[in-house]
């Protein structure tokens, strides 16, 4: 093989590749190895350390949520058809799966209003900006304007895919904790590829996504001119939380051309961070655009109900100049987790799950911003997450909060690194929060603020 690539050794073969000044130059500095019983030992110690949503009262959120998970989706994952298979190439065997695939799409579809869905993607931020590299496909532009209300994880996917796909980020502000409306519309310019917001958005705000769709298409054709009155109006795209669609007004009535999100809420744990998995809806015009893959119904031979993969956008199936993704699997197990919790909730479990949220989430808010020395960041409408502001280190706060066995919270600041989000605490309440849970957390935050605020010299 070497002789083939006209090269000496490996090593000539690293050095053409690998530039000097990122090399190390020396042998890795690494301890002797251990012994089983000694490593063992060692990774006990390291799990001790960490706390499980199991172990604490948790209102962490923030993109991943601690939902209840019920006993049957554990039993239909860890089924060996399930668990086990790989990629159903063949689908004379592979029924089970592409079954399952093709009602999670029914399911997608049906909860974002959006026609078509695909077999699902690795998680949230990456479905984001799947869905901005289809735009650019689509209408060939690289513009793409998104609000600042999105997941921070998912702006720095977008400015790592746009970076490699040689596209321009513009970031439009907040106003009263949503989207700027006026500066939204005015940076719909006519080379706009795409439109980006969230629903909610990063600090628990619903937007008024009709408001939002409507601005970037209807901005866009203004500014379109005469010479062209027939270009494309950018493709609106909707980072959504799922679990809020029971009584939210779909994605796909409110103009949203694609809507995409993190569905871990759906069926799956937090796992410390993982694994998840990404949905994606959109609308029939952008099907061949899709990343991923997407499962058809079909008739067999002999006129019985079947199963296939209908489309492989993906570089192993098809030329990699026109391949939309180069993800060589799918979560296709947390999406199956995902639609067996959405047929456990069923149409109305899922609303009256929303109704519930809505209910304990306001109950919170009102409890927690009466503490002395919290406020809320905003007065927007929230459904199951909000965010405060806190006078004090909230470090230091969120330390002793830890201390009474209460985490209340993140820290936004951590995530975004925005000077504005200083102080700013992200509380999420979920089903498995009750009121007696949520009165804990107002009793232990005023506590740490109190006992904070003591320690500061005046």
């Amino acid at each position: 093989m070497l002789a083939e690539i006209g090269v000496e050794s490996v090593q000539e073969l690293f050095d053409r590749q690998i530039p000097e000044g990122v090399r190390l130059g020396r042998a890795l500095d690494l301890p002797a190895g251990l012994g089983e019983q000694d490593v063992y030992e060692h990774l006990r110690e390291l799990s001790e350390r960490n706390v499980s949503a199991e172990q604490e009262l948790s209102f962490l959120g923030a993109g991943m949520y601690d939902h209840y998970v019920p006993a049957l989706i554990d039993m239909l994952t860890e089924r060996s058809e399930f668990l086990t298979p790989y990629t159903p190439y063949q689908p004379e065997i592979s029924q089970g799966g592409l079954q399952v695939m093709f009602e999670y799409q029914t399911a997608i579809s049906e909860l974002t209003a959006l026609p078509v869905s695909n077999a699902s993607l690795y998680e949230g931020p990456s479905a984001i900006a799947a869905a901005a590299y289809l735009a650019k496909l689509h209408n060939g532009r690289r513009r793409i304007v998104h609000s600042a209300g999105l997941h921070p994880h998912t702006i720095e996917t977008l400015r790592t895919h746009a970076h490699g796909y040689g596209m321009e980020l513009v970031e439009v502000p907040l106003r009263d904790g949503v989207t700027d409306q006026q500066a939204w519309a005015q940076a719909i310019e006519a080379d706009t590829s795409a439109a980006i917001f969230a629903q909610p958005n990063f600090y628990g705000a619903l937007e008024d996504a009709a408001a939002l769709s409507a601005a970037a298409k209807d901005g866009a054709s203004e500014r379109n001119g005469k010479e062209e009155p027939d270009r494309q109006p950018p493709v609106v795209i909707a980072q959504v939380d799922p679990i809020v669609l029971g009584i939210c007004k779909p994605p796909g009535e409110c103009g949203v051309d694609v809507a995409a999100g993190e569905g871990q809420p759906l069926g799956n744990r937090l796992d410390f961070g993982g694994p998840s998995f990404g949905f994606f809806a959109a609308r029939e015009e952008y099907l061949r655009r899709m990343p991923g893959r997407i499962a058809g119904e079909t008739a067999d031979a002999d006129g019985r109900r079947g199963f296939v993969l209908t489309l492989q956008a993906r570089e192993q199936h098809i030329r990699r100049e026109k391949a939309t993704s180069n993800i060589c699997t799918a979560q296709a197990l947390n999406a199956l987790a995902g639609v067996a919790y959405l047929a456990w909730l069923g149409r109305r479990g899922i609303v009256e799950l929303g109704e519930l949220l809505l209910a304990r989430t306001h109950y919170a808010r009102e409890q927690l911003a009466a503490i002395a020395g919290v406020e809320k960041l905003h007065a927007q409408p929230v459904v199951r997450e909000f965010a405060l502001r806190l006078d004090g280190d909230l470090a230091a706060i969120r330390r002793r909060c830890a201390l009474d066995g209460v985490n209340p919270g993140v820290d936004a600041h951590a995530l975004s690194g925005r000077a504005e989000d200083r102080g700013v605490l992200l509380v999420a309440i979920t089903e498995r929060r009750s009121r007696a849970d949520i009165d804990r957390l107002a009793e232990v935050l005023k506590s740490a603020i109190a006992a904070q605020r003591e320690e500061v010299p005046a």
